[in-house]
């Protein structure tokens, strides 16, 4: 299978509208980009194509990028980067089957599943399929496992993607913290590829109100806050989940500008062969 990063960055990308601060600079001027966090993964045995969350930016990622539109798709969670671009279906594909968590989420008395329903009920192209945590689906020839991670006060899911044919594996943790379920780490692991969030480096918890947590032997916060991993957090949960290549994403422009464009920290447009 060929993955293709669509989108590296956070909620607001990098560059970031309106900023001009040393990251957001360097960006402009290297020619380079984090937008709105998405992935495609295209099936090359069956010719299909699968978009793991729709990002806002989802009309400049297709034209930009020399990947075919989506045969289906997965929803990974409710917040608008992952979500608000599956209004893009409209008068652009004659149907989308959108897989999507099946249990209730406390916080809003509905599934990802159903709000992914409720909010697009208009577009007549896109079909739901409510999927449950920990049991395999077979979308677009691929096996696809949602699992459950730690990014309160929503429901969130991260994913596995295998070939059947070649034994090729992605995973994506998805939006979480550190504290991800052994459970899910299980389904996680050993990926030839692991797409980690790492919103920023470790540094930076001294300026959360809440600081960092889950900190290492050396005292390194891995979690930013309590919903996103630290740079040094994404690094020893690939680590641990045993991943052959691991590319870091949901990265925003708080990076500072020594720092922000390092390895392995992802750009938009990586393609990778599974």
């Amino acid at each position: 299978m060929e993955v293709t990063l669509l989108g590296a960055g956070d909620t607001t990308g990098t560059p970031t509208i309106g900023c001009s601060c040393d990251t957001c600079e360097s960006a402009r001027e290297r020619g380079v980009e984090r937008s709105r966090f998405s992935v495609h993964v295209r099936n090359e045995r069956t010719d299909e194509s699968l978009l793991i969350d729709a990002s806002p930016d989802l009309r400049s990622q297709f034209a930009t990028r020399d990947v075919p539109l989506p045969d289906a798709a997965v929803v990974t969670h409710i917040h608008f980067d992952h979500l608000d671009g599956l209004g893009n279906v409209y008068r652009l594909l004659r149907e989308l089957p959108v897989y999507a968590a099946s249990e209730t989420d406390p916080k809003t008395d509905e599934s990802v599943a159903e709000t992914v329903r409720r909010k697009y009920d208009y577009l007549d192209a896109l079909s739901v399929h409510p999927t449950e945590p920990f049991e395999t689906v077979s979308i677009c020839g691929l096996r696809v496992t949602l699992v459950r991670v730690t990014h309160p006060p929503l429901l969130c899911y991260g994913l596995a993607v295998e070939d059947p044919a070649t034994g090729g594996k992605l995973s994506i943790t998805g939006d979480t913290s550190y504290d991800v379920p052994q459970r899910s780490r299980d389904v996680l692991a050993d990926p030839d590829l692991c797409l980690a969030d790492a919103l920023v480096p470790a540094s930076l918890c001294e300026h959360h109100p809440l600081g960092g947590d889950h900190h290492d032997e050396a005292g390194t916060p891995r979690t930013f806050g309590t919903k996103h991993m630290t740079r040094e957090g994404a690094l020893s949960l690939a680590a641990e989940l045993g991943a052959a290549e691991t590319r870091l994403v949901h990265a925003a422009h708080f990076y500072p500008v020594e720092e922000a464009f390092e390895e392995p920290i992802a750009l938009d447009g990586e393609r990778y062969t599974l």
